[in-house]
């Protein structure tokens, strides 16, 4: 049996007056992601109603190697960085339907 990608929808709303900051550590992440084993695409959008609300869109060959992700330093640096700035998270693990 053949592993399906990965796909990782992640809904980060941050604290109005914290926005920027927030921002900014997210697009922090990218770069370093993007290099990591098993990394298709990691694309940070941010709400065109809504500026407090951004959403990172990732492809991931395998869980296991987006495990690996979710233990990495840089994100470890992002959680201590935006620590109290973000009103809401939620992550989904989900799977191509074809």
């Amino acid at each position: 049996m053949e592993t399906k990608k990965l796909t990782i929808v992640a809904r980060i709303l941050a604290k109005p007056e914290k926005k920027e900051l927030v921002k900014s550590e997210l697009v922090k992440l990218i770069e370093p992601t993007l290099k990591e084993e098993g990394c298709i695409n990691y694309d940070l959008h941010q709400d065109n109603e809504n500026e407090n609300l951004f959403l990172f869109y990732e492809n991931w060959t395998s869980r296991e190697l987006w495990q690996k992700h979710m233990d990495a330093a840089h994100l470890a640096q992002y959680m201590e960085a935006v620590e109290g700035a973000v009103e809401d998270f939620t992550l989904n693990e989900m799977t191509l339907v074809d």
